[in-house]
Parts: structure tokens; C-alpha cells; sequence
């Protein structure tokens, strides 16, 4: 069924990770509803929607490096295209960013 898809380590933790944050809000919102809340970014928000905003950069932050993978491999010299280990880190950061200072 899900063979026309490139199932490595690194995809396969970054949709659990995403479903399982899902699931985690969810409970959390149950618990505790939200209060909108004005941060960095240009509007108020609820935990929901700097979810939604974060997830939506973090895949942004994947996609951009996994296309300018080749590049930055040749511009830095490297024998080979950096880890999408990288990307996945950097876009963690990116919603932690986003849901706690967003």
C-alpha cells in the first residue's frame, strides 16, 4: 500500500512526531482551553494555530533542504549531501520557537 513512498527513519519519525504532537494538542485542549495571545507573530493566536503555523514552516524547512541539499553539498565541498537529520532539527527548532514565543 505504501510503497510508492520512500519510507526512511527520518520520514517515518517526522509523521509520528507530527501525529502524535496532533493527538498530544488535542488532550491539551480538552483539558485547558486556549486564550489568544499576541507574540512575534503579526496576529493573536491559540496553541492551535502556532501548531498549525509552526508545522507549516517546519515542512517549508524540510522541503527547502532537501532541494538545496546538492547545493550546499558542492558549494561546502562535501563528498556527499548533508543528513535530513539537519532540516529535521532545524525545523524542531523552528516550532518550539513558534509555539512558545509565537
Amino acid at each position: 500500500m505504501f510503497a510508492w513512498m520512500v519510507w526512511t527513519l527520518p520520514v517515518a519519525v517526522f509523521f509520528t512526531v507530527i501525529v502524535l504532537m496532533l493527538i498530544g494538542m488535542t488532550v491539551w485542549e480538552i483539558r485547558s482551553p486556549t486564550i489568544e495571545r499576541k507574540g512575534f507573530l503579526p496576529m493573536k493566536t491559540t496553541r492551535g494555530d502556532r501548531l498549525f503555523v509552526g508545522l507549516l514552516g517546519a515542512a517549508y524547512i524540510n522541503l527547502a533542504f532537501v532541494g538545496l541539499a546538492g547545493w550546499i553539498a558542492e558549494r561546502l565541498g562535501l563528498a556527499q549531501e548533508p543528513s535530513v537529520w539537519i532540516g529535521f532539527v532545524i525545523s524542531v527548532f523552528w516550532l518550539a520557537l513558534v509555539m512558545r514565543k509565537g
